[in-house]
Parts: structure tokens; C-alpha cells; sequence
């Protein structure tokens, strides 16, 4: 079994993630993996999963 890197538990059907920056995460469910790893709205905080808009750096949903 495998340590979810967000929320610690250790499940049986964990998986991994590799993302650009070279890292590998862990994670025992989707949401935990949305909750590490989508950016954040820079307007209202709100998590972008899907779309969202870029200007000059900063993310928008």
C-alpha cells in the first residue's frame, strides 16, 4: 500500500502522478489529487479544474 501525499491515508488502490516540474505524487483519490495539484483562482480562491485563463501569470477560473 501507498501514502496519500495529501491526506496521509493508505490505500490499497493508490496511484501516482508525475507532473512537470518532475515530481511524483501519490494519491488515494481524485480529489485529493485536484486538491494538490490544480491551480487556484486568483480572483475568488476557488480550485480550476478544466479551463481556466492565464494573465501575465496569474490564473483565473
Amino acid at each position: 500500500m501507498a501514502k496519500c501525499d495529501t491526506c496521509g491515508n493508505d490505500y490499497d488502490k493508490s496511484f501516482r502522478i508525475a507532473v512537470a516540474s518532475g515530481k511524483t505524487h501519490t494519491f488515494d483519490s481524485f480529489e485529493c489529487a485536484i486538491h494538490m495539484l490544480t491551480p487556484v483562482c486568483t480572483h475568488c480562491g476557488v480550485r480550476i479544474v478544466g479551463h481556466g485563463l492565464e494573465n501575465a501569470g496569474r490564473m483565473f477560473y
